[in-house]
């Protein structure tokens, strides 16, 4: 919530604080990310509630860093502002759970709330009522541009789609057969992916595209399974166009398939990074993560104290191209996008 503290109530904030410390909920803002700052006089203390999909994913490690960096950051050049951000995020992608949490928020009377839309048919209607409430909302990664939302932060899907069957295209030198694997397909972000990859396939007159290919829960073993049993089935496949990591989160999934098939993907973490490294995948197309959570911060506390909006609703980032040739350069971003370094 947004407080403004005069001089004449920092004894009384200061002793209420001293009753109610020992009853504080894990789910206040000091717990979870907050400045460490005291608050001074007449200063205007935010809190930002971040949602992302998942716990278990590290990009969105990398956004929930991003975004206490940028709290962290913001309450230091800014006189007279205190940045607190809260982390609410299911432990596996849970539209509902996200939804539950939009609402505690709303309850708790957070200035504004950054959030990874699992299913913008399940989460529209509580972010309709945050921002009926007054609060600051910013979609990232996965919008949903129906909920009133101030604005959405990432790529353009659509042209990361695009940029993936490009790059797989290339290495394929424009001849082939191609499987697209996509994930959820409520997610707004991946059927835009899945469209640019469609798309842009158009442009190759030796490009095929055998099918496209779905699986829930969005997990590695789930991916990896797919692919090894759309591979089997199909062995004419000799390209696939992923739009999400998710199998190059194991170890080995590609085993079977990247000896018969050129291999291009969204998002350069860790462990994909190895497949390059190894040679089974060719080019990954990176995303902004630390950005995701810092840059929503930013845009919500420029809003609540400058009264600013972005120029657009869509703040598009662009897309890292990771390859043999700078894999090495681009894994050491994940020390700190990880708060390793």
């Amino acid at each position: 919530m947004r407080i403004t503290i005069t001089t004449a109530g920092v004894v009384l904030l200061a002793a209420g604080l001293a009753l109610n410390g020992c009853g504080k909920s894990n789910n206040q803002p000091a717990a979870n990310g907050g400045s460490g700052k005291a608050p001074t006089a007449a200063e205007n203390v935010y809190t930002i509630g971040v949602i992302a999909k998942s716990n278990a994913n590290p990009v969105f490690q990398a956004a929930r860093t991003g975004a206490e960096a940028a709290g962290r950051r913001l309450t230091e050049e800014l006189d007279g502002v205190t940045v607190n951000v809260q982390w609410k995020t299911p432990p596996q992608e849970d539209a509902q759970l996200q939804a539950q949490y939009v609402e505690q928020l709303i309850a708790a009377g957070v200035d504004g709330i950054a959030i990874s839309v699992t299913d913008a048919n399940v989460l529209n209607s509580a972010l309709k009522a945050a921002v009926d409430a007054g609060i600051v909302v910013v979609t990232f990664d996965s919008d949903a541009p129906d909920s009133g939302r101030m604005a959405y932060y990432g790529v353009d899907d659509t042209a990361a789609g695009a940029e993936v069957m490009r790059q797989l295209a290339s290495v394929m030198d424009g001849q082939g057969t191609v499987a697209v694997l996509t994930g959820n397909p409520a997610a707004t972000n991946l059927a835009n992916r899945v469209k640019g990859v469609l798309e842009a396939a158009a442009e190759f007159p030796g490009i095929t595209i055998k099918d496209v290919y779905n699986f829930t829960p969005e997990t590695a073993t789930e991916a990896a399974a797919k692919m090894q049993q759309v591979q089997t089935a199909n062995p004419d496949i000799t390209g696939w166009a992923l739009v999400g990591g998710w199998p190059l989160y194991t170890d080995n999934a590609l085993d079977g398939i990247y000896e018969n098939a050129k291999v291009v993907s969204m998002d350069p973490l860790p462990l994909p990074l190895e497949y390059v490294r190894k040679g089974q995948v060719q080019v990954l197309v990176g995303q902004p993560y630390f950005g995701w959570g810092e840059k929503s911060v930013e845009m919500i506390v420029d809003k609540l104290e400058f009264n600013r909006e972005p120029e657009s609703e869509f703040v598009y980032a662009t897309f890292d191209i990771v390859t043999p040739d700078n894999v090495e350069e681009f894994g050491q971003n994940w020390k700190i996008w990880l708060g390793e370094d």
